[in-house]
């Protein structure tokens, strides 16, 4: 109880410094919402071991590794040692590792490929907690936190379809990019932490006032902001804590690797069909491929999706088979009045995602009665968007279902909407059509 009074003295307490320094802040960051349970054991302080080095950072493995950050034995590293390793510490970061286990091993095999520090493994936990669709106050968003107007040096793309910040291979390369090119102008990797945080300017200006001092002088003289103060803590005790789990009450995670590779799909296809016909479960490939707002690719014959090695086989053999469709669509006559931005409005699209899939459309030369093809996105009210019904269709022809037909593929084969036939054939219209049998149809082909 005595070490809980003392820590809960220490979050509200600035810690005087020795000789002419400055008071620093030591606070822990509100953000981490982290609890401290009486009762619950505290790891003890590492200033009292000698540790030449921490362990491991293989959460499976605790042989001894040599890190690169200094500062173990720094008090406000102690603190989130203290902090992380509490109850509820313990809690956030099983819940995080487990988060990660999509990536870990991509993430890992990367930055030994590169031979950088170890303790980038663990550098999303504190960016991201490793969710690809975090989003900061300021609008970083992915595992590593990229900004909307730092991206394209590192071939990310924003578009209707996708924001390939959240794309962890691709966020992945473009983040230790970064790192290695900032390191090679920085030249430690305290202070390109710092940068990949503060901002590259922030440390230069730093490095140029203040020359030859390191991190955490910097950080005493107060050069940097709170949070730029408490970043490189909060990595090295999260990274010394996963790197010996069982000294911390926590389970090595052993995730497995699923060696990811990329496949070209050659069109827009819906992920969810893909995992369908292919007998995967969907959410897995739409898990690795988090870029994608809709889990639709966009209308780019050259666009890559990831998928794990194993399943690859399967995967392409569904996405090179021309007998199936793997994307919804329905259709829109154009109408005197229509405009462009109407359409889109209706069915719940961009103008550029029409565009996409109606090549040669003219925005301001719409010719009435022309059909456009309109994909079927997540959360479109198909059967407002559509229109009127046709309440009096003439059925006058019939089509043998075939082997990966659906009600989608068959209107957009006939020129017709998929509403129409499937208001005529008593079906829903994402009802699984059965091969061999036979459907009304409204028009003969």
């Amino acid at each position: 109880m005595r070490n809980v009074l003392l820590l809960l003295i220490a979050l509200t307490v600035p810690v005087l410094l020795t000789g002419a320094e400055e008071l620093v802040n030591y606070q822990l960051d509100e953000t981490e919402h982290l609890e401290i349970v009486p009762g619950e054991p505290i790891a003890r302080p590492l200033r009292q071991v000698k540790y030449v080095q921490p362990y491991a950072s293989k959460p499976h493995d605790e042989a001894p590794v040599l890190f690169t950050l200094t500062g173990l034995d720094e008090p406000l590293t102690q603190r989130y040692i203290e902090q992380y390793s509490t109850g509820g510490g313990r809690r956030w970061l099983t819940t995080i590792m487990q988060r990660s286990e999509p990536y870990l091993a991509f993430i890992r095999g990367e930055i030994e490929r590169r031979g950088l520090p170890q303790e980038l493994i663990y550098l999303p936990v504190i960016e991201s907690a490793y969710s690809v669709t975090a989003v900061s106050r300021s609008g970083a968003t992915g595992l590593w936190q990229f900004m909307r107007n730092s991206i394209n040096p590192y071939g990310m793309r924003i578009t209707d379809w996708m924001d390939e910040r959240r794309d962890f291979w691709k966020s992945t390369l473009g983040a230790l990019d970064k790192l290695e090119t900032e390191f090679k102008r920085i030249g430690n990797w305290e202070l390109t932490l710092s940068a990949y945080n503060a901002g590259l300017g922030t440390v230069l200006n730093a490095m140029k006032k203040y020359p030859g001092e390191n991190y955490w002088e910097l950080c005493k003289r107060r050069v940097f902001k709170n949070e730029t103060i408490h970043y490189i803590p909060k990595l090295l005790a999260v990274s010394y804590i996963l790197s010996n789990p069982r000294r911390h009450g926590l389970e090595p995670i052993w995730p497995e690797d699923p060696q990811w590779i990329r496949i070209a799909v050659g069109r827009s296809v819906d992920l969810n069909m893909v995992a369908e016909y292919a007998g995967l479960p969907g959410t897995e490939l739409k898990k690795a491929n988090g870029e994608l707002f809709y889990g639709i690719t966009p209308p780019d014959p050259n666009y890559h999706i990831k998928v794990p090695a194993a399943q690859a086989p399967a995967i392409a053999s569904v996405l090179e088979d021309p007998e199936l469709t793997l994307i919804k669509y329905y259709f829109h006559t154009i109408r005197s009045g229509d405009t462009l931005s109407g359409i889109a409005s209706r069915y719940g699209v961009s103008e550029s995602q029409i565009r996409g899939h109606n090549p040669g459309l003219r925005d301001r030369y719409l010719k009435i009665g022309v059909r456009l093809i309109i994909p079927a996105l997540k959360g479109t009210n198909i059967a407002a968007a559509a229109g009127p019904r046709m309440e009096n269709v003439s059925v006058s022809g019939t089509h043998l279902v075939k082997r990966g037909e659906t009600l989608w593929s068959i209107a957009l084969a006939y020129n017709t909407d998929p509403e129409t036939l499937a208001r005529i054939n008593n079906m829903g219209l994402n009802d699984t059509l059965r091969e061999g049998s036979t459907l009304k149809m409204p028009v003969s082909r």
